[in-house]
């Protein structure tokens, strides 16, 4: 998909299909009521005859509109003037863009611009537009043996005003950034297990490193053992498919500024080992993978923006798996950091190999960690799949990540660590047990990720919920890719 932005009146625009907004009660945006006004009233009266009202996400197509230059005028439901905020709006540019996508048109102008979403700037509104575009073309058909058609539609064009135009540019160019990082880690998530698997992933990384100019590491089984994860193998000793811990460096900062860390959960097919899962929906569990997929999309992001700042990537991989050498429930394994771990449940692994990963970002001297996880179906209880669960040992980084959020629409809610849910990892055999019990599980996870964070800021993305969908719409969703970016962004001055 290819974006750019145009000046003038929309009357006059000879583009295949121009998009235009109509509030409640089949009031005109500007935009199109100069198109009324060019085509002698011709948008009125269709509106008279009650062909549509205004409803939020509705459209309407019509053809050769008298006065006007564009092949098609496109109404786009706005809702309630009154009440356009960030999420009307970007309802309003998803109809827009998929209506289009089902017309012969290979291009579509949105006069979007003057519709306010909130108090969201010509940035933000041209950022979303990108994002949601790309969003709307996205199809994953690498393993099927026929492709889909592409679609006509390969370009979307902003109608700005001269005052709006460089910072419509700028937020186009960002969203396409965001964009493709969303993408990668979409086609990293849906991608089936026995393509996925470390080793892929670790190629993956390294064809990045390669075309963004990354410094990438892959440490093998053995390294590992000289570092002593004993937490992190454990995981792996169930499956024949060796892990990997992979380190990619992005260096826009300064040569001495310390980095961020972001660690991502790589478990490449969960099974959940000798704690079997039920086998429905199984297969969901290639998905499991979804917080290395957001890393690697967000230094892609990261790359393509050339922030200013300096990012490190930690992705822990492995599969979780049943073998005979699999790790048992009341095994004891001791961690990286030296602390002991009794294994509970096998099906909690994804906090073993994050909790090496994290005592090795120990290293980099971090500014502050984020680990990314599709940690426990505790979260999804308790938030769905709106919200990913946030925690932090750091209330000023967690506010950072909530703002990021906020202003990526990719929210999340900050859920409590206190250390009165401490007291649920007691084990009599060994320094923690890697599971609390049902009670509040996505905070216990959090609770013992906690304990091997100690010498830096650090917070814990539980996205769960968020990272993929199921049903018919059954696929990766590529969170938390936008709030990942928007916090890089902020941190390195250019949000």
């Amino acid at each position: 998909m290819q974006f750019s932005t145009k000046r003038g009146a929309p009357e006059m625009r000879a583009t295949p299909c121009i998009a235009v907004g109509v509030y409640a009660g089949r009031k005109l945006s500007g935009a199109a009521n100069a198109l009324d006004r060019a085509g002698q009233g011709a948008l009125q009266e269709i509106l008279r005859r009650g062909d549509m009202e205004g409803k939020s996400g509705t459209t309407l197509l019509l053809y050769r509109v008298p006065g006007v230059a564009a092949e098609r005028v496109l109404l786009v439901g706005l809702g309630e003037e009154a009440d356009l905020r960030e999420r009307e709006y970007r309802e309003a540019t998803r109809a827009a863009v998929k209506a289009a996508q089902e017309t012969g048109a290979g291009m579509l102008t949105l006069c979007f611009g003057e519709i306010k979403a909130g108090r969201r700037d010509a940035v933000w509104k041209a950022r979303q537009v990108a994002l949601i575009a790309a969003e709307c073309a996205y199809r994953f058909d690498s393993m099927k043996s026929k492709k889909a058609e592409p679609r006509p539609l390969a370009r979307v064009e902003l109608l700005a005003t001269a005052r709006d135009a460089s910072a419509a540019v700028r937020g186009l160019s960002q969203g396409q950034a965001i964009g493709a990082g969303v993408s990668l880690a979409k086609d990293l998530g849906n991608l089936p297990g026995n393509v996925c698997t470390p080793a892929f992933l670790a190629e993956q990384a390294r064809k990045l490193g390669k075309e963004w100019k990354l410094e990438v590491e892959v440490l093998e089984r053995k390294e590992m053992e000289k570092l002593g994860m004993g937490s992190l193998l454990s995981v792996a000793q169930g499956s024949r498919q060796p892990p990997k811990l992979i380190v990619l460096h992005y260096a826009g900062g300064q040569k001495k500024a310390k980095p961020l860390v972001l660690v991502g959960k790589g478990i490449t097919f969960d099974s959940g080992g000798i704690s079997l899962k039920p086998g429905p929906e199984m297969d969901e569990m290639k998905f499991d993978m979804c917080g290395a997929a957001s890393v690697l999309g967000a230094l892609r992001a990261c790359a393509e923006l050339k922030l200013k700042i300096n990012v490190v990537g930690i992705i822990p991989a492995s599969e979780n798996l049943p073998d005979g050498a699999a790790s048992k429930p009341g095994d004891v394994v001791t961690s990286m950091s030296g602390q002991t771990i009794e294994i509970l449940n096998t099906d909690a692994e994804g906090r073993l190999i994050l909790c090496d990963a994290l005592t090795y970002a120990e290293r980099f001297e971090p500014e502050a960690v984020v680990d990314i996880a599709t940690l426990t179906g505790a979260c999804v209880i308790a938030l769905g799949h709106v919200a990913s669960g946030l925690y932090s040992n750091k209330e000023a980084l967690a506010r950072e990540l909530l703002a990021a959020g906020d202003e990526a629409h990719d929210r999340a809610w900050h859920m409590p660590l206190w250390d009165d849910y401490q007291e649920q990892l007691k084990s009599n055999f060994a320094d923690m047990a890697n599971i609390g019990g049902r009670p509040a599980g996505s905070v216990t996870a959090a609770c013992f990720l906690s304990r091997f964070t100690k010498k830096f800021d650090w917070a814990h993305l539980d996205i769960a919920g968020t990272a993929w969908k199921s049903g018919k719409d059954k696929g990766s969703t590529g969170r938390p890719v936008p709030l990942l970016v928007s916090f890089l962004m902020k941190r390195a001055g250019k949000g």
